[in-house]
């Protein structure tokens, strides 16, 4: 096999000092047939046929091939990675390593590519940012197994583009209430707000889409844009790339955290865990252009970030008018207000975790909320029996079969079981129960417990023991030890002779009485 140099040497001989080909041949040692053709070919290096040596893939590329060719018409979401792929060529017999199999992925997608000329589609221009100047948000849609159900969950991702620090939390639906609970919490494990944010053009945020990046924000988001003071910047449509970081976070954290399926009791308990998890990922996954973990990059841009002011009051308001039982309607369920809202206009604060009802510049009741992803069922109501205390005062026979009291306090279902057998009972029950209008609940419930456990189930004795309470004076009253039997010292006599010598030393004193009252004149 020739090389350069020995090349180099025949062209000069032949070219420039015109030796025959026998003359070349004689002084290089190579055959003539050789020299003739590099010098008909002109190249001034020779080139050498392509090595093709065999792979432990080679048995199994037909198939990879259709697997990422298959793999390719999914959705996103729906897509294998690489690495269950080679987990799949495993199974299946092969031995080698996934370095392999990425690099034979990336030569076939070049190939692809090339074929459907659609290389310049694939083609990006890198981005860097400072610290503290931007994060990224997205949402996702994932699954988990929440109090041994299968749940569906939208899932918000939040990334900040200088530190690479990520939060991942999950929430039943996208919506206004739910987007600004998550930049609340996001937020306050970052330590701080950074100076723009990145997004989609997702329905809570954008009203309309106009002609470039003319958009018409929604007036409760730009509230919250407005609290934290920072500027909201939103992607063109079908232009993910534009917030490629919390993309790839999206795809990263489908295999880190949802696989296996979370499963878990409550919902905040799976919220809990992913805060945990993103935090020990932050300590375990390497920059990857920065020197060391994303933790550390996260410490250095902390300072930069904004202070965290208060938590925007990320409500969303209806109009709400109570129905004559004293109930509200929402999303198919039905919440209790005090019996005084009846029949009036009441201002509902939606909250992603509670309902509260206003009225009158004042806050009138709080409910958590119940969010039922189902449409087969007729929905819930939630009853607060205090609410309806007003309305018990005027209609004691209620008490009996009303819905709101079947969830009273324990102390309160037994006396109440007592009571009611007794004539007047319902409205001595109802009586004791309006306590808790002017008391402490629980005072009241312990002076009822107290009466049960003496046996005096009245209202007498309870607010007895009510008011002991109150004051302090519960305490049992020292004991007071006595002989079995009293006996006088002086035992009394039947003797009438007594009286009469008492009735004579009145006589006697009364001349000096009179001769005192006397001089004193």
């Amino acid at each position: 096999m020739i090389d350069v140099a020995t090349l180099s040497v025949i062209r000069r001989w032949a070219l420039r000092e015109q030796l025959s080909i026998r003359e070349i041949a004689r002084r290089s040692g190579l055959s003539r047939n050789t020299i003739k053709k590099y010098l008909r070919a002109g190249a001034a290096e020779p080139r050498y046929a392509k090595r093709v040596s065999p792979s432990k893939l080679d048995p199994f590329a037909e198939k990879l091939s259709a697997w990422l060719k298959s793999e390719g018409s999914k959705s996103r979401k729906q897509r294998r990675t690489l690495k269950q792929m080679h987990a799949d060529l495993l199974a299946l017999g092969y031995m080698g390593s996934y370095n392999r199999v990425a690099a034979f992925a990336r030569a076939w997608q070049a190939r692809r590519h090339e074929t459907q000329q659609t290389t310049g589609r694939g083609t990006f221009v890198p981005l860097a940012f400072g610290p503290g100047e931007a994060f990224q948000f997205d949402w996702s849609e994932d699954w988990a197994i929440i109090d041994g159900e299968r749940t569906k969950l939208q899932v918000a991702h939040f990334k900040l583009s200088y530190s690479r620090a990520f939060l991942v939390r999950a929430y039943p639906l996208q919506t206004h209430e739910m987007l600004f609970d998550a930049h609340n919490r996001a937020f306050e494990v970052f330590g701080g707000v950074p100076g723009r944010g990145i997004y989609d053009n997702m329905k809570t945020a954008v009203d309309k889409v106009r002609r470039g990046k003319e958009r018409d924000i929604n007036a409760r988001f730009s509230a919250m844009v407005s609290h934290y003071l920072f500027s909201a910047e939103f992607c063109n449509p079908a232009s993910g790339w534009e917030k490629g970081q919390v993309e790839k976070n999206v795809r990263d954290a489908r295999h880190r955290l949802w696989q296996p399926v979370p499963a878990f009791a409550t919902l905040q308990q799976l919220n809990d865990w992913l805060q945990s998890r993103c935090l020990a990922l932050w300590g375990e996954i390497a920059h990857g252009k920065l020197p060391g973990t994303i933790a550390q990059a996260w410490a250095q841009e902390r300072p930069m970030l904004m202070q965290m002011p208060r938590p925007f009051d990320g409500f969303v308001e209806h109009t709400k008018r109570v129905s004559p039982t004293c109930l509200v309607h929402f999303e198919r369920n039905r919440y209790s207000v005090p019996a005084s809202y009846a029949n009036r206009p009441v201002s509902l604060r939606v909250y992603a975790d509670r309902l509260v009802v206003a009225a009158e510049g004042q806050i009138v009741c709080e409910h958590a909320r119940i969010i039922e992803r189902s449409h087969h069922t007729a929905g819930h109501t939630v009853y607060d029996w205090r609410h309806y205390l007003a309305v018990l005062q005027r209609k004691p026979g209620a008490l009996r079969n009303g819905a709101p009291f079947s969830e009273l306090p324990q102390g309160f279902r037994q006396l109440q079981a007592v009571l009611l057998k007794q004539p007047g009972g319902d409205r001595e029950m109802v009586e004791i129960l309006a306590l808790v209008l002017h008391h402490d609940e629980q005072a009241v419930l312990t002076a009822v417990e107290l009466a049960l456990k003496a046996g005096v189930a009245s209202k007498t004795h309870v607010l007895n023991v009510l008011h002991r309470l109150l004051d302090g004076k519960l305490a049992a009253p020292a004991p007071v030890t006595a002989p079995q039997a009293l006996r006088l010292v002086n035992e009394p006599q039947a003797n009438v002779l007594r009286y009469d010598a008492l009735r004579g030393r009145a006589s006697a004193a009364e001349p000096s009485i009179l001769q005192e009252i006397r001089h004193a004149s």
